[in-house]
């Protein structure tokens, strides 16, 4: 009980007082719906830029593929499944299969019409505020895009915006409020009249303030998660897109955050084109970032093609990128999220990935699951990550879904180049709590075809560790000696050397490249006990292409 309340305490004191009492006015504050007529609708200025697509999920009439799971809409029950998981029914309701290729425009309509009967006003998922402005953009974009919207949509989509505007999500803040005032920006645009003048300035005035807050100045959003940096790129290249086709002046500072998100989502890519996984991260759900480019390009922001120092240091996130000849090194080296807003923070402070070539050799782990329950919890704790362990405790208390007590912070941080190496090193203060108040400190240094991880724990007293190098499914790992392990995999061979003071080992264990997918793989795992100080030292070496495929 007393463990529960230092939690729970080192988990609120954080929070904006807004979020605490918001939560309270959101949950007694319900409106009601106005059903009363559609206003206008305006007319475009222009075609509209389309953006990225999606992989159809919409299998057939009434069949469904979210998550890597199918479900099956065949009734209006269905909508609200309680056996279904809710991250699947929020997919469903966010109509984002409407921008799926070679899809059938009669099936949608007649499934927009069928929202309208079987979800009522204020009722069920479909109207909870983050499922609601997904879908009101997604349907507007239909609207321009595809087909015109059947009359039942257009006035639903008028109903759904007022209840949107009472609905506000201020006690989450972050990407979900951001996604709430961009569905105002466009029903306001789609809308003509005075109502919907309101709803612009309303979602205006929350982007303004947002943006400034959630962009951080080397580009990345500010919840640490390249996936979700994808997702509010889009934002932004959406919003972009609406005020193109309605003839209007996308606002410069919107506009001015374009282009430092895309330098940081092109420095956080590995060589396979894709970005690193991160916090809360997945394949699937954010654009592929080639097609962010595209879009970006189309609507006249693109940017030309920037080559990247050796050793480069995205302070304003935290992140580190060393590239020295087949290796390319990702490393975080920041916080682990906002103060405020750490919910898509995992416990992984000083986790790395590392690509040979064009292969990805050591992996972050990746996110399978949202809620709450063991899996989500072992997907966020430090063992999953690429990072020191000490006696079993998390970098940073993550709990629940979506919460974080006591967490690390970087105590120093600095990258440069030195000698033709590119060289990150950082220290966190995350096992402070435990005794002896060890303190974790990593260097990265990758020079030619050699990538160099030293860690040492300082502070005092006796204490076991773990250091963990989750590897891709796809390397072919053996041991080949109590200190030795060869790895192969995309034509690149690798031999490691690793430090005599620890027990090393190969587990299995689990990668989990998209949500609903768990495949397995290896994990190198190195055991020590002993009292601080300790230092490790581990040596990975290019030595010639693999042979066969």
């Amino acid at each position: 009980m007393i463990a529960g309340g230092v939690r729970l305490f080192h988990t609120v004191r954080f929070l904006k007082p807004q979020q605490v009492y918001g939560r309270v006015l959101f949950r007694l504050r319900r409106p009601r719906p106005d059903l009363s007529p559609a206003p206008a609708t305006r007319a475009p200025a222009a075609p509209l830029v389309v953006g990225p697509g999606r992989e159809p999920s919409r299998l057939g009439p009434d069949r469904f593929r979210f998550l890597n799971r199918e479900g099956r809409l065949d009734t209006a029950a269905a909508w609200n499944d309680p056996a279904q998981e809710k991250l699947w029914l929020y997919n469903l309701h966010y109509f984002d299969w409407l921008r799926a290729t070679e899809a059938d425009a009669t099936l949608e309509a007649a499934l927009l019409d069928r929202w309208v009967q079987e979800n009522p006003p204020g009722t069920g998922n479909g109207w909870e505020p983050y499922p609601s402005s997904l879908r009101i953009v997604n349907w507007i974009r239909w609207h321009l895009a595809r087909a015109p919207l059947p009359p039942a949509a257009v006035h639903s989509l008028a109903v759904q915006t007022r209840y949107l505007t009472g609905r506000l999500e201020h006690h989450l803040l972050g990407n979900h409020l951001l996604e709430n005032a961009k569905a105002l920006v466009f029903a306001g645009l789609f809308f003509d009249g005075a109502e919907a003048d309101a709803w612009y300035r309303q979602g205006a005035a929350i982007l303004d303030r947002e943006l400034r807050e959630q962009v951080l100045p080397d580009g990345a959003h500010f919840e640490l998660s390249p996936m979700y940096h994808g997702t509010i790129l889009e934002d932004v290249l959406d919003l972009a897109a609406i005020h193109q086709a309605y003839g209007r002046r996308l606002p410069p500072d919107w506009a001015g955050r374009i282009p430092t998100m895309l330098r940081w989502l092109r420095a956080m890519l590995h060589p396979d084109g894709q970005i690193p996984l991160f916090s809360d991260s997945a394949f699937g759900i954010a654009p592929h970032p080639a097609a962010l480019e595209a879009y970006a390009a189309a609507l006249g922001h693109g940017q030309p093609e920037a080559a990247f120092p050796p050793a480069l240091h995205l302070d304003g996130s935290g992140h580190a990128r060393l590239a020295s000849g087949p290796w390319l090194v990702l490393a975080d080296i920041g916080a682990v999220g906002p103060d405020y807003l750490p919910g898509h923070a995992h416990a992984d402070t000083l986790t790395f990935e590392a690509s040979v070539g064009t292969a990805r050799f050591f992996v972050d782990t990746g996110t399978s699951v949202y809620g709450t329950g063991p899996e989500r919890l072992r997907q966020r704790a430090t063992p999953a990550h690429n990072t020191v362990c000490v006696d079993g405790a998390d970098s940073s208390e993550v709990w629940g879904g979506f919460r974080v007590a006591r967490r690390a912070r970087i105590t120093a941080a600095r990258v440069w180049e030195e000698a033709g190496a590119a060289i990150a090193e950082a220290s966190h203060d995350g096992y402070r709590r435990l005794p002896g108040r060890p303190s974790h400190t990593r260097r990265w240094s990758v020079r030619d075809a050699a990538l160099v991880v030293e860690d040492q724990l300082t502070g005092g007293g006796t204490h076991q560790a773990t250091v963990s190098f989750h590897l891709h499914p796809g390397v072919v790992a053996s041991q080949t000696g109590p200190e030795t392990v060869l790895l192969s995999h995309g034509g690149q061979t690798v031999v490691g050397a690793l430090d005599p003071g620890l027990r090393w080992r190969l587990e299995p264990t689990t990668y989990h490249p998209g949500f609903g997918l768990s495949v397995p793989t290896l994990k190198l795992l190195g055991e020590w006990q002993g009292s601080l100080q300790a230092r490790w030292t581990n040596r990975f070496q290019v030595v010639q292409p693999a042979s066969g495929p």
